[in-house]
């Protein structure tokens, strides 16, 4: 009697496997990680065949990025849209925060974003939401317009801070010996420092500073001053029906 060995079954390469695996990748061992050779090995595959899906470093770094953005739209798929005046601002609060969650999930992910130069699908879609609930919330598209350059990267649950060594870096070790080494010329310094919080360095954090902290500070006070600003822009707005039409 012949017996059959049975052989293991691979799913067959495609744009989105490799796309995944590069994300599993990023997620373990950094984005510095993601080389096409680690990638191709993680795959079980030879190098020359990722190109097949991703053109280049680049095509793969645009492809990452689509895929962080779709997994945002996922985690905000379930908040309606549709707010009124009088809920625009939580509305926008918890889609932003449910943002920082996946940002969390990949703290990678905001380098990365930071240096794509070209829209994709999932981020045109993502903004779209913000679109409907400025709008439905009674703002004019002039006041949406500045909302959205205010917000920034933190619309995306991430901020780009002017100074942010990551905990635990040479970066941060060298920072903390030059301060050290000024104290005596900047006398505020260690009194600053004393009383402010920094986070743990096993906590969720994407920064330095007690960044989530930080972060709903600067959101809560720029949705406080953009409401301001519609209140302001059209004092004479209905405050409890959203508004159903569309500019042309």
């Amino acid at each position: 009697m012949v017996i059959e060995e049975k052989q293991e079954t691979r799913a067959p390469l495609s744009r989105e496997r490799v796309l995944a695996a590069a994300i599993e990748l990023a997620d373990q061992g950094g984005i510095e990680s993601l080389t096409m050779r680690a990638l191709a090995e993680r795959l079980d595959v030879e190098a020359m065949s990722l190109y097949y899906h991703v053109a280049n470093k680049e095509a793969l770094l645009d492809g990452v990025a689509e895929m962080v953005v779709s997994e945002v739209l996922e985690e905000v798929a379930d908040i309606d849209t549709n707010t009124t005046p009088d809920t625009w601002k939580d509305t926008m609060r918890s889609t932003i925060l449910r943002a920082r969650g996946v940002m969390l999930r990949h703290k990678w992910a905001p380098m990365v974003l930071e240096t794509r130069t070209t829209m994709n699908p999932a981020v045109l879609r993502y903004f779209h939401g913000f679109l409907e609930i400025f709008h439905n919330g009674g703002m004019s598209w002039d006041l949406a317009h500045h909302a959205l350059h205010a917000l920034g990267s933190r619309a995306l649950g991430f901020s780009q801070e002017m100074f942010n060594p990551g905990p635990g870096s040479e970066d941060e070790e060298a920072s903390e010996e030059m301060l050290e080494q000024m104290m005596s010329e900047l006398p505020l310094f260690p009194e600053f420092m004393q009383s402010i919080v920094h986070t743990d360095p096993e906590d969720d954090t994407l920064g330095w500073c007690d960044d989530q902290t930080e972060f709903e500070f600067a959101l809560d006070l720029m949705l406080d001053g953009l409401e301001r600003l519609r209140l302001a822009d059209s004092p004479a707005s209905p405050r409890s029906a959203p508004r159903t039409d569309r500019a042309t």
